[in-house]
């Protein structure tokens, strides 16, 4: 058995603990806002967060979980318990086109604004570099993760 918590609620879960957390997630848990892309960690589609730090859960085998935090995008709120910030701006702006992507760049985003509350646009481009999306709304993505930031201070 394999114990973590994901979206702060504790699990554990049996099979053998090479299995991808994105399998677990997904096929166990039924958390299946987190996509399968490429299955080699290149796309971004399958990011979570794993403590503080965004993993391609494609390529993580459950049992680097155990003890441990996994955050998914069903897991991301805002301070008043309704969508992330990211989540709100990216629907108000229409920057999700096939959706497939979004809830990895969602996560990467969401970590990116907790580590660095104000980043500019090319920090937040840089970021999401490994988050491929097909369809082609890069730009209106980072303007919606700016849009999230909040006041600065």
């Amino acid at each position: 058995m394999t114990a973590f918590a994901v979206n702060g609620s504790p699990v554990e879960v049996g099979g053998d603990p090479d299995t991808p957390l994105l399998t677990v997630l997904r096929d166990d848990l039924g958390l299946v806002g987190t996509r399968f892309g490429c299955g080699q960690g290149l796309c971004g589609a399958c990011h979570v967060r794993l403590d503080d730090v965004v993993v391609p859960s494609c390529q993580t085998p459950v049992w680097q979980a155990e003890g441990r935090s996994v955050t998914t995008v069903e897991g991301l709120t805002g301070d008043d318990g309704g969508p992330h910030p990211v989540q709100r701006e990216i629907l108000a702006r229409q920057a999700a086109q096939c959706g497939f992507c979004i809830s990895g760049i969602v996560v990467r985003a969401a970590a990116l604004l907790d580590e660095e509350p104000h980043p500019d646009a090319a920090r937040v481009a840089e970021a999401l570099d490994g988050n491929l999306c097909r369809c082609g709304a890069h730009r209106r993505i980072v303007d919606a993760v700016l849009a999230a930031r909040g006041p600065s201070a």
